[in-house]
């Protein structure tokens, strides 16, 4: 968890202006997100996540920032995606995994016309490139722009959003919402929900937003193709800060892992060292330095820049090994990565208690540490049935948690076992 301060606090007549900002993670992480979330929402007496001043969100964030804009609250969230007890809008993880088998077919399609060209490409010059060459340039287009088909992911949110209550439109939300997507051809970020953007659906933004480069095929919108916000910033949390704020809350998911610190505090590891993990583990400890040092450096300089505002960032603990050795694209452990979450949250609130604190008084908000100190919560202990949610907070049978209990040590029996130690 990171802190910055300002020199200075100036507050509006009107009370605190608080905002949300959420990175992304991919499936792993808006699961952790969300039990992040939980644990806020318990904790933190004077923040309403559905009524904040302004929201942020880009890839799998942007999922979350648009839940909590359209008055969804953390536990019906949890009940959706979590617990999958909706009965409105049940939810297939296989969304999240379809193939795209209309890009696949689109592609395969061009084949022929791209090896007649590379062939005649070849005939009229022979001595530029070798045919192999004049092969591999012309069909690498052939090739698909993304494995998974994203249209499931909108339709699925456009449904949700139909619902009475809710809205799919930027501009009918009574508090401001940001999407942050890429622009394909040129590279900016672009800003669904501001002016000029604020006309396509909040479900088809999300959809741009957390189309991932290779995952994803880009999002065609107005003409123009997009891509993964998380392309230029890793939280794009300015666009929030620039709304004039008091204080802003950021949740981030993804961190590069720190193998040494690891085995100072004893934390049990699948390999010694993260190069006897493979290309998946090293692939996956880049790409989250590289997002992850964006991150900081642009932390820093909300300090100078915004000077008037509290930044709080929550994120998962370097030597986290649970959340660094889990597939970021895998839905079937969500139970225990959001209970994983959910007192890791708990845990970082506690143990900056003195620092936090005084932070939060400034804008009225009180820690809860009736609640922070119960050890016996976990993330669904306060949850309210889907289908009685008008009637008082009732809390899952002791069956429901011992079996969260023992999938939980199940996966802490998992994640501590050497790698192929398991017949």
């Amino acid at each position: 968890m990171l802190v910055t301060q300002p020199e200075s606090i100036q507050r509006q007549a009107s009370g605190p202006r608080i905002g949300l900002a959420v990175a992304g993670g991919g499936p792993v992480g808006l699961v952790y997100e969300i039990g992040a979330l939980r644990a806020l929402d318990e904790a933190l007496d004077g923040v309403h996540f559905n009524h904040l001043h302004v929201y942020v969100g880009v890839s799998s964030g942007a999922v979350i920032a648009a839940l909590l804009a359209n008055r969804l609250d953390t536990g019906r969230i949890c009940h959706t995606f979590i617990s999958n007890e909706s009965e409105e809008h049940p939810l297939d993880p296989r969304i999240f995994l379809t193939p795209a088998f209309a890009e696949y077919w689109r592609r395969l399609a061009t084949l022929p016309r791209l090896t007649w060209e590379a062939c005649w490409r070849y005939l009229q010059n022979p001595l530029d490139l070798s045919l192999l060459q004049s092969l591999t340039r012309r069909l690498g287009r052939a090739l698909p722009t993304g494995f998974f088909d994203n249209e499931p992911i909108h339709e699925y949110l456009a449904r949700m959003w139909s619902d009475p209550g809710r809205s799919n439109d930027f501009r009918q939300l009574a508090n401001k919402l940001y999407v942050v997507a890429v622009d394909l051809d040129t590279g900016e970020s672009v800003e669904f929900g501001a002016p000029g953007y604020d006309h396509v659906p909040i479900s088809r933004a999300v959809q741009a937003s957390s189309a991932l480069p290779g995952l994803y095929p880009p999002v065609e919108i107005d003409g123009r193709c997009y891509v993964d916000g998380a392309l230029r910033k890793t939280m794009h949390a300015s666009v929030a800060l620039r709304e004039g704020l008091d204080l802003l809350l950021c949740i981030n998911s993804l961190v590069p892992f720190d193998a040494r610190l690891s085995a100072a505090t004893g934390t049990p590891t699948p390999v010694s060292r993260l190069v006897e993990g493979g290309l998946p583990v090293v692939l996956s400890q880049t790409f989250r330095a590289l997002i992850h040092s964006r991150l900081q450096v642009g932390m820093k300089t909300y300090d100078s820049e915004f000077e008037h505002t509290d930044v709080v960032l929550f994120e998962p603990n370097r030597d986290d090994a649970k959340m660094f050795f889990t597939n970021v694209f895998s839905f079937s452990g969500r139970h225990w990565v959001c209970e994983h979450a959910y007192q890791t949250t708990r845990r970082d609130l506690l143990t900056r208690r003195a620092e936090l604190e005084p932070i939060f008084a400034r804008h009225g908000v009180r820690m809860r540490l009736d609640v922070l100190q119960d050890p016996e919560r976990h993330y669904y202990t306060g949850l309210r049935h889907p289908h009685d949610l008008a009637a008082p907070v009732k809390q899952r049978s002791r069956l429901t948690g011992d079996l969260h209990s023992a999938l939980d040590q199940l996966q802490d029996w998992v994640a501590s076992t050497p790698t192929g130690s398991v017949r």
